[in-house]
């Protein structure tokens, strides 16, 4: 459970970030369903991208402070929540510029 919690985690804030960047930005929205799996697919990607530089989650763990929770790491889920909420928007906001740049030809 401890290595799908992260991935689940950055599926959920991947899909928030994904409608979330399609309601500040109107010209990028894919709708509804296409926001969130545009931006679940991005926030896997940039949850795994943010654990491999290991910038959120050495922040994020060093925050927590000690092991009180069990065996679970909250500087891993944080770092995951934040790669994946910001790399599902960037992936919305890229994919929904190419598509809206289409609609006009």
């Amino acid at each position: 459970m401890e290595t799908l919690l992260p991935i689940i985690v950055q599926l959920v804030a991947g899909a928030a970030g994904g409608g979330g960047i399609a309601a500040i930005l109107k010209n990028v929205d894919l709708g509804p369903i296409g926001n969130m799996i545009v931006g679940a697919i991005g926030g896997v990607g940039g949850g795994q991208l943010a654990g491999l530089t290991g910038l959120l989650g050495a922040a994020g763990g060093a925050a927590a402070g000690g092991d009180l929770t069990g065996g679970l790491d909250f500087g891993n889920l944080i770092g995951a929540a934040v790669g994946g909420g910001a790399g599902g928007a960037v992936l919305t906001g890229i994919i929904g510029a190419v598509m809206g740049g289409r609609k006009g030809e």
